[in-house]
């Protein structure tokens, strides 16, 4: 694919609302972008849809929106013009979109302030949303094991849920089933598990997939700091400094090592 004005709209869209995985992307081949700024500007759409306004109805009624527009890629061929969806609608696989359905669903849990109900229930918004975000931006890229990819979309997943505690407790929300150090620990933990075990499987990522995998340059240093330091969770530390942050992501985009 080429950057037409599309993929640069959402480039900057990205570049606004997320500049850790705008800056994941950059590091990826060219050809890589034209894939990745699509699929991370749905992300941007999707994650913020709950919390634009108060209303239950409306913030479920924009989750159903995406939901219109991926099932109508998925089945095609007529797919609504819109600056996301139709660069998407030239990324995605009928397959692949489908299965981000129920990457918009999940995030259902965002309108509310119910808590999980228990570690499956978090653990099935964490892959869902996460883990199927992770499996989608590789495969659209090239041949990767799912697993591999859901188990490193998770360890992803809990890094970044664990940065976001502070802003969503200010928000009213009740984002852990266990919120004490141990609690913490043990999560984190649980992350750092799945890091490891999709480690030891990087040979089913294919070298054209794995710049997907650029997006979470930052999780096991933010899952190992939340571990040994549990109290930064609460206290919103979990962030590498700019020179850190920088070098890292160069130092995994030139080994290709995640």
């Amino acid at each position: 694919m080429e950057f037409d004005d599309d993929i640069r709209s959402c480039a900057a869209l990205v570049h606004r609302a997320d500049p850790d995985r705008f800056m994941a992307a950059m590091a990826a081949p060219v050809a890589a972008r034209a894939v990745l700024f699509p699929l991370y500007a749905l992300n941007v759409e999707v994650a913020r849809a709950p919390w634009v306004t108060q209303e239950s109805m409306i913030a479920e009624m924009r989750l159903q929106w995406w939901r219109d527009a991926l099932q109508e890629i998925a089945e095609g061929p007529t797919v609504r013009r819109h600056e996301v969806v139709s660069p998407l609608s030239r990324v995605l696989s009928p397959h692949l979109a489908a299965q981000l359905d129920e990457y918009v669903a999940v995030r259902r849990w965002d309108i509310y302030r119910d808590p999980f109900e228990d570690e499956a229930h978090f653990d099935a918004y964490i892959n869902h949303s996460a883990g199927t975000l992770m499996v989608v931006s590789a495969q659209a890229l090239g041949a990767a094991e799912e697993q591999v990819l859901r188990d490193f979309g998770y360890a992803t997943g809990v890094a970044n849920w664990l940065r976001a505690i502070p802003e969503l407790e200010a928000r009213g929300r009740i984002p852990l089933l266990d919120g004490t150090r141990e609690g913490v620990r043990a999560l984190a933990q649980r992350g750092l598990d799945r890091l490891a075990r999709a480690r030891s499987a990087r040979g089913e990522v294919s070298a054209q997939a794995r710049p997907a995998l650029y997006a979470g340059w930052q999780t096991e240093w933010a899952l190992r700091k939340a571990s040994d330091q549990p109290e930064r969770v609460a206290a919103g530390t979990l962030a590498q400094g700019e020179i850190r942050r920088r070098f890292s992501l160069m130092r995994t985009a030139a080994t290709g090592r995640w």
